[in-house]
């Protein structure tokens, strides 16, 4: 099969054939059919986050069951499924507690030496990223980091709720849990705050202020539910939210993945405020907050995936798409080949796009 693999840090992903073995007891084939380029998978390519190489990046996907292991229960051949980078076990502490998102048990999340490797090219084995490698054309994954969807709904649309509509999207309603009636402050609006944007509007939020420093995505973040656009390029994005609530918001939500837009989310916050940080802060930055603020009980947050429970979850919001309640369509900025990849990530570094999409059937 062909894939995408990272060799080195900060150099272009090499397409190369690689071999994918046979699912083991609890293990799922899968041919893929979407893949979005996040930019999460950046983080990686560029370094600010560390990976064993080679890797094969990609985590954001769908596609159809191939073939699966002899105890797998919960998906069988031809399903159409999400997958999610969220692999839970079911049985340990967190998962018990209801935080399948935060499951970290090795048992499925198999590392190198963990029996042997779910991929292999010409020089020998190739990690796996975030349990799923979704950059090629075949995955083989945990049967708990997929979830069988209804077959109406198009998979190229379906990759984007893997991870960031999900993301942005649990942000707002299992992480923060907005009510009906509050104000609320998305920092960015790529896939993710867009994301959060629309969670927003579905949890009945009363004032959703989008900000972002290109203000051509005014417009966009409109149509995904925001009721104001604050351009963060001309003045303090936190002096302007203050003037348009007469005191800050209720929530707020990081989503680029900076200390100092982490510090502003805060910042905008009113009293009993909660600001959540849903972006990847790159290793090694801090935060700096003012002390006295926390008098007023603000408070700040950390999201892992949307505090997910993705078997529930992504049904419903594929249920929420095909009722036109959640936006997907204007997500996707372009459908490219697995080979434009690398030209993806130039282009999203720009911060004039939502999304990529990677189709393999086209």
């Amino acid at each position: 099969m062909k894939a995408a693999v990272l060799r080195e840090v900060g150099k272009p992903l090499a397409i190369e054939e690689l071999q994918i073995r046979k699912p083991g007891p609890h293990e799922v084939l899968i041919r893929t059919v979407a893949a979005g380029v996040c930019h999460s998978d950046l983080h990686f390519v560029e370094g600010s986050y560390a990976f064993p190489m080679p890797v094969v990046l990609g985590h954001e996907s769908a596609g159809v069951v191939e073939a699966v292991g002899g105890e797998v229960r919960t998906v069988a051949p031809g399903d159409h499924v999400i997958t999610c980078l969220s692999v839970f076990c079911g049985h340990c502490e967190d998962c018990l507690t209801g935080h399948m998102s935060l499951c970290r048990n090795p048992e499925v999340r198999p590392g190198p030496g963990a029996g042997p490797p779910r991929l292999e090219g010409a020089t020998g084995p190739v990690n796996q990223f975030a349990s799923l490698s979704s950059f090629a054309e075949q995955m083989l994954i945990h049967e708990h980091a997929c979830v069988a969807i209804r077959k109406d709904m198009p998979l190229d649309r379906a990759a984007l709720i893997g991870c960031g509509v999900m993301t942005g999207v649990g942000a707002v309603i299992h992480t923060a849990q907005v009510k009906p009636g509050e104000s609320v402050a998305v920092i960015g609006c790529g896939g993710v705050g867009l994301s959060a944007i629309n969670g927003a509007a579905i949890a009945g939020a009363a004032r959703i202020i989008a900000i972002d420093a290109v203000a051509s995505k005014a417009n966009l973040a409109r149509h995904f539910g925001a009721t104001d656009f604050v351009d963060a390029s001309v003045g303090d994005p936190v002096a302007q939210v203050m003037q348009l609530t007469g005191g800050g918001v209720h929530h707020s939500f990081e989503a680029i993945g900076l200390a100092r837009t982490a510090e502003q989310a805060f910042e905008m916050l009113r009293r009993g405020g909660t600001a959540n940080v849903i972006g990847m802060i790159p290793v090694g930055q801090t935060l700096s907050l003012m002390g006295a603020a926390f008098l007023g009980e603000k408070r700040i947050q950390g999201c892992s995936m949307g505090s997910n429970r993705f078997p529930v979850d992504m049904p419903r919001l594929v249920d929420f798409y095909l009722d036109g309640r959640l936006k997907l369509d204007e997500m996707i900025s372009r459908r490219i080949r697995l080979e434009d990849v690398n030209a993806a990530f130039a282009e999203m570094k720009t911060g004039q796009i939502a999304r990529s999409v990677i189709t393999f059937d086209a």
